[in-house]
């Protein structure tokens, strides 16, 4: 996530100069070949830039919309994941008690395991999203967990149904009533619920054709404008030609960025950060003092 308003022309020119330099060749040859051959048969109207250029920036205005919305979604779930989390570790701590078939000591090890297992859940769903073979998830695991997850192609969703096993046996226990049962519970279904979603915007491929066809009409319409205004300012079309195209790709490539929120990248969401901070909230909620230190950003610039 970029956390800068203003951000390097260093960092600007890096991600978009092969736009410029593209745009450069695309209306080099387009002044020649008006200049050459084309202009001794008519003259290129300069009406068809305008309806080109009108379509084409309603076209990838939508287009930037709708990724956004995805970006935007993706981050309303893991806010949604970072509440939920702290209400799980707050309800476990505040709606259980020892019983008699239940010590304080054993009630204790219980909550811990059910809230870093938790932790483990979060950080086995960000490296399913991310599609990283990332195991820190794996120190939050019991060697019994581990077992019993071993082999199993959604480890977040194994992690869950290891909660629901373990308020299960809360609740048989008589550690905890049925309101908290029912309370705990939704939580669960609440994280089910948003790891679903999660993976509904990961499995669903953005319509390739909004970028192919956008890509395309941007060429066609460099090549108009260079044309239309070649014949009124000679070899200067190129530099307007080449300026108005560079503008059309980048701002269609800033959205492109925002397809895939869940991707390592400075534009996506920073569930390094997220992560770790639901990580040592929970941690100082069980009242450990070795908590792991926030993600550090990256040159001041942008967080993962």
């Amino acid at each position: 996530m970029l956390l800068k308003v203003n951000i390097r022309l260093g960092h600007i020119i890096s991600g978009t100069w092969k736009n410029l330099f593209f745009s450069i060749i695309t209306c080099t040859f387009a002044y020649s070949l008006n200049e050459l051959w084309l202009s001794k048969y008519f003259e290129f109207p300069s009406f068809v830039p305008s309806l080109i250029g009108t379509a084409l920036a309603f076209f990838i205005g939508f287009n930037n919309n709708q990724a956004y919305s995805r970006w935007w979604e993706a981050r309303t779930v893991w806010g949604s994941l970072v509440n939920n989390s702290r209400s799980w570790a707050r309800q476990l701590l505040n709606y259980t008690q020892a019983s008699d078939t239940l010590s304080e000591a054993k009630l204790k090890e219980i909550r811990e395991t059910l809230i870093k297992r938790h932790m483990a859940f979060l950080y086995a769903l960000k490296a399913h999203l991310r599609g990283s073979d990332d195991d820190y998830y794996r120190q939050y695991l019991a060697p019994g967990d581990l077992a019993s997850i071993s082999g199993q192609t959604n480890l977040h969703n194994a992690i869950l149904n290891l909660q629901s096993g373990g308020l299960q046996e809360l609740y048989a226990q008589k550690a905890i009533d049925g309101f908290g049962f029912m309370e705990l519970n939704r939580t669960v279904t609440t994280f089910c619920d948003d790891m679903g979603r999660c993976e509904r915007i990961r499995n669903t491929v953005f319509p390739t054709t909004y970028t192919y066809y956008s890509r395309n009409f941007i060429w066609l319409f460099i090549y108009a404008v260079t044309m239309a205004i070649g014949s009124a300012i000679g070899v200067w079309a190129i530099v307007f030609g080449a300026i108005t195209g560079y503008i059309f790709f980048t701002i269609q490539s800033l959205g492109q960025t925002l397809v895939n929120p869940f991707e390592k990248m400075p534009s996506a969401l920073p569930l390094d950060q997220i992560s770790r901070t639901i990580e040592i909230n929970l941690l100082q909620m069980l009242g450990e003092k070795d908590v792991p230190t926030p993600v550090e950003s990256v040159n001041g610039e942008y967080i993962l």
